[in-house]
């Protein structure tokens, strides 16, 4: 009966159309030759390259950096994962001559039937080239031949190379880099509903060559072969999000903490409570690459807000999203070819097609939750999901499949299931079958019963996809005679109280239940692929439902984060204000909330100088505006009483200090290459975060190279936050009118014990710089260094304090502070001149206080001019 079903699977070309249209003669494919490799056949085409950490060292814990998985392909599985595994393989190509720099990027998620193309100019550093793969976390990278010639390696390659030491790297040949071939088959493969990318990427002449070599590449060695009209392919430029690279990203812990990489202390931890597998892959691609369109964030906002003040909206949707399977990688397996009919692919088409079934039984509830909605994106949803399609598949697939089809936990529950998919009466063959198989399983439960009573013990029958049906015994309430199980049971295994086994009678019966299923797989299949081939048309409204899905799943995460925590609804302006504001990672992990404080950068003051004692709270601070402004350009609410922000473009942080062996950098050195970076690439619409730079050299260098730094920034318009032990560095307001300095107070407290004075951190901010002295000391006397010691450096620490006084007396020439007066009433009257949403009544008071104050600047500034004449 198998050589007779098997037989009538080639009416499935007209279903999947010919083949041989899509992929070329394997003849005519000429990959590189490889010397060593897993697999013959992969050894033909493909040129794989390891790494040197790839050889005998674990993976490391990082952005990125995850074990690739050679020869998987999606067309296997057998069922829709919900494991955060990496699975996305990227194309990546440079321009040459003139064009060099112009990057060409194609990526393919063997688990989610979607190409992302990207292409944009890069600088010499590459910096968009790496941050954009660090994002796609990839398991495999494709480059040309030429791009890795020995000792002639392009500059791409190698920092590619260095940035993904546990990614596997194939080469292909230059000519398969073909834009003329990638537009033929992105016009071949692209559903009619996305074909509109063809407008952006026609004259993308790199992303074309690199989705060319992509997808060859996917069909002779990794054996996915797409159906006609059936991915979705979109073009992303690098407009629109911020730009976070990845040293920003591990130290501000956005999705990996820094002390244990299996702790959700990071950001993703706080705001993840997705539901779906896509959701939080959304999530995650939105923190490392926030937005930038206010109309669009703001979308998002209302929906929050909505969900927030509608209860029962909330919690039913919640209850919907959670019952939804992984919509994209079901996508994918459906509309994937398999190159050979196997048992394992009969299989995996059956089981997804239960998944579909039930995955199109949720539309329906989820647009009765949506329909009332009032915020234009829900709305938009709702009428997304009114696409008659979702009813129209449905449909199809009850006329074939039993009602009660539906996915279940369990392998022996889902086994059950796809026996009996189809309806009866639809195949006489499968239904004689599925008798024959009920039999085999009834005569497999009589068999164990028969055995139970003929030695009396309470013999159950259990299944396990590895074993199949077995037999399991608890031996809690029964005593064996000579503490062993008669020999007609074999493969016995204990695993606490409970016995395992199985006999030779029963392992025969499961062979032939065995075979029994394979007849109804490929029966059933046949009915599967038959239907599959009617609904083939319809099936990409699917698209849009696993990206709202997604969507709703991480707004439906944004709002349950307001419901653990007094979040706020961040504006967005030209200015950065937070009121009370606290550090969102903390809050986790602390038992109470943490000191929360005020934050107030404008264009008239971007540049914040931050100071205090060690331990008082500065790079938590900075952390804290960071992580704050990417919640608010995600669409999140964010913690704080009151937070307007401007729109950010660019996030820097130089904070650690440790060195890097791997590049064989000093903590010197490390922090020079980080702060290199960000000299070359900030603009104005840049945030701007320097804990503690200079550090790692002699003071009077460190204090050079933090005022040449800190001059160079402040030519920009980039909203800075330094903070810094070089008190030095504080007397720079009086040259730039823009600088305010900021500190964090400390309070002295006397021990009657010891008759010792103690600093106790209050974490608040306060105007000015610090005026606390020798805290480095009082520091180190804390952590029980002898005392001689302690004494030593203090009367070191005075007679150095003498002699730089004798040599410095500053003074503070009237005209700056005239200046300064000046220069913040002109800041504040442009802020109010955008920004103002007062009534004529409020804006007159505003204004009588500007000028109230600008004149009480200008006597203290008549005041200082005064002293030195009177002297």
């Amino acid at each position: 009966m198998f050589k007779a079903v098997y037989s009538h699977f080639s009416y499935l070309d007209s279903y999947f159309g010919d083949k041989s249209s899509f992929a070329e003669n394997i003849s005519v494919l000429n990959f590189t030759s490889v010397a060593s490799s897993s697999s013959a056949r992969d050894s033909s085409f493909a040129q794989i390259i390891k790494t040197p950490s790839t050889f005998g060292n674990p993976p490391r814990s990082g952005y990125g950096s995850k074990t690739p998985q050679k020869g998987h392909s999606a067309s296997s599985s057998s069922t829709v994962s919900t494991h955060s595994v990496a699975s996305v393989i990227v194309a990546v190509v440079e321009g040459r001559g003139l064009a060099r720099g112009e990057i060409g990027i194609a990526s393919i998620d063997v688990k989610s039937p979607q190409i992302v193309l990207s292409q944009f100019p890069d600088n010499s550093t590459y910096t968009k080239v790496i941050t954009k793969l660090k994002i796609l976390a990839p398991m495999e990278i494709i480059m040309s031949n030429t791009a890795c010639v020995v000792g002639n390696s392009t500059k791409l390659f190698t920092l590619i190379t260095e940035n993904f030491k546990n990614v596997t790297f194939t080469t292909i040949q230059r000519k398969y880099f073909s834009e003329a071939k990638g537009l033929e088959y992105i016009e071949q493969l692209c559903t009619t509903e996305f074909n509109t990318v063809l407008m952006e990427v026609q004259s993308k002449y790199y992303c074309l060559a690199a989705v060319a070599a992509l997808l060859k590449y996917m069909e002779f060695i990794q054996n996915s072969v797409y159906a006609p009209k059936s991915l979705k392919v979109c073009f992303q430029g690098s407009e629109k999000t911020v730009m976070i690279d990845s040293s920003s990203a591990q130290n501000l812990e956005l999705l990996i903490n820094n002390h244990d990489c299996r702790s959700n202390h990071t950001l993703f931890g706080v705001l993840n409570h997705t539901k779906t597998p896509g959701g939080s892959r959304r999530l995650r691609s939105n923190i490392l690459e926030p937005l930038t369109d206010v109309e669009t964030i703001n979308m998002r906002l209302n929906c929050v807000e909505e969900l927030l003040q509608e209860e029962e909206l909330f919690f039913g949707l919640q209850s919907v999203i959670s019952r939804f399977l992984d919509t994209e990688q079901l996508l994918s397996v459906l509309i994937q070819i398999p190159k050979q009919d196997t048992v394992k692919a009969a299989e995996s088409k059956i089981t997804n097609l239960i998944y579909l079934k039930h995955t199109l039984e949720l539309v329906d509830p989820l647009k009765a939750l949506l329909k009332k909605c009032n915020t234009p994106l829900l709305k938009a949803y709702y009428n997304s999901l009114e696409d008659n399609r979702f009813g129209t598949i449905l449909e199809k697939i009850k006329t074939v499949i039993n009602d009660d089809a539906r996915y279940l936990k369990g392998c022996l529950n889902m086994r059950t299931q796809k026996c009996y998919a189809v309806k009866s009466n639809i195949n006489e063959f499968l239904d004689i079958a599925r008798r024959t198989y009920t039999e085999i399983v009834d005569d497999i439960a009589g068999m164990i019963t028969q055995l139970a009573e003929k030695y009396s013990l309470p013999l159950k029958t259990s299944f396990s996809s590895a074993r199949g049906f077995f037999i399991q015994m608890n031996v809690d309430c029964i005593s064996l005679s000579n503490g062993q199980l008669p020999s007609e049971f074999i493969k016995i295994t204990k695993a606490k109280n409970t016995y395992s086994f199985t006999s030779t009678d029963l392992i025969k019966m499961n062979e032939r239940c065995q075979e029994s299923l394979r007849e109804i797989y490929h029966m059933t299949y046949m009915v599967v692929c038959q239907l599959l081939s009617e609904i083939y048309v319809e099936i990409h409204c699917l698209y849009k439902l696993s990206d709202i899905v997604s969507m709703l799943d991480m707004l439906l995460s944004f709002a349950h984060s307001c419901t653990l925590s007094d979040y706020v609804r961040p504006e967005f302006t030209d200015t950065l204000a937070i009121k009370q504001g606290w550090h969102p990672i903390l809050e986790k992990i602390s038992v109470e909330r943490p000191v929360a404080n005020n934050t107030f950068i404008t264009e008239g003051s971007n540049f914040i100088i931050v100071t205090g004692p060690n331990m008082s709270g500065k790079s938590t601070y900075l952390k804290q505006i960071a992580l704050c402004q990417i919640m608010a350009q995600i669409g999140s609410f964010v913690p704080a009483e009151y937070s307007s922000f401007r729109i950010t473009e660019q996030i820097f942080t130089r904070i650690s200090m440790n060195d890097d062996i791997e590049t064989n950098s000093s903590t010197f050195m490390k922090e020079m290459k980080e702060i290199a970076y960000i000299l070359h690439n900030a603009n104005d619409k840049s945030l701007i975060l320097i804990d503690e730079l200079g550090r790692g050299t002699a003071t009077e260098e460190g204090i050079g190279i933090c005022y040449a730094v800190c001059e160079y920034l402040l030519s920009l318009k980039a909203f800075t936050l330094f903070a810094t032990h070089f008190l030095e560095l504080c007397q720079i307001d009086r040259l730039f009118p823009n600088v305010e300095n900021i500190h964090f107070e400390v309070q002295h407290v006397k021990s009657s014990l010891r008759n010792k004075e103690s600093i106790t951190y209050t974490h608040k901010l306060s105007k000015g710089h610090t005026e606390e002295k020798n805290y480095g000391i009082k520091a180190a006397e804390a952590s029980s260094l002898p005392q001689s010691i302690i004494s030593d450096a203090k009367e070191i620490r005075a007679q150095i304090t003498r002699q730089i006084m004798e040599r410095h007396s500053p003074s503070s020439p009237p005209e700056v502070a005239r200046e300064r007066a000046v220069y913040q009433l002109a800041t504040r009257l442009l802020q109010a001149a955008r920004n103002s949403q007062l009534d004529p009544e409020s804006l007159r008071l505003y204004l009588r206080g500007l000028k109230t104050k600008f004149e009480a600047d200008l006597s203290v500034a008549a005041q200082v001019s005064e002293e030195p004449e009177e002297r």
